[in-house]
């Protein structure tokens, strides 16, 4: 038998549109997603400009208690699973067990990484519960 994989909604969270619509209008248009970095002070840093994603509500998808306790990457991965499933229409015709989404990141955690970095080296004490790298 030969598996068969159908693609029924899309979701996107960007640094030119989160949404696909506003996504492609920017893809389209030429947008670019590059601009100075306002996540943090750069002053320290060579690098000055990033692909933030800009114009973001994770309370779109998620509690207030959900935001805090998840990394970045995974308030973008619900937010565009959740814009896929919602695209695909398949909301209460499938049992959620019975399909799934792909989701794609060049690299995800990275904020909770740093957070926890300086509070789960040696010389430290204990960090947040989070941070597995503790000897």
């Amino acid at each position: 038998m030969e598996n068969r994989v159908v693609i029924t909604g899309m979701g996107a969270v960007t640094p030119i549109g989160c949404g696909i619509e506003a996504f492609k209008k920017s893809l389209f248009g030429g947008v670019c997603g590059i601009a100075p970095i306002t996540r943090f002070d750069t002053s320290d840093f060579k690098a000055k400009v990033a692909a933030e994603v800009k114009d973001f509500d994770p309370l779109r998808y998620l509690s207030k208690i959900e935001v805090k306790k998840t990394d970045l990457f995974t308030r973008y991965a619900i937010a565009s699973a959740c814009e896929a499933a919602e695209m695909s229409g398949i909301a209460g015709c499938v049992a959620p067990e019975d399909f799934g989404v792909y989701y794609g990141s060049g690299i995800g955690g990275f904020e909770t990484f740093v957070d926890e970095h300086l509070p789960c080296s040696p010389a430290a004490p204990p960090g947040s519960p989070r941070c597995s790298s503790r000897r």
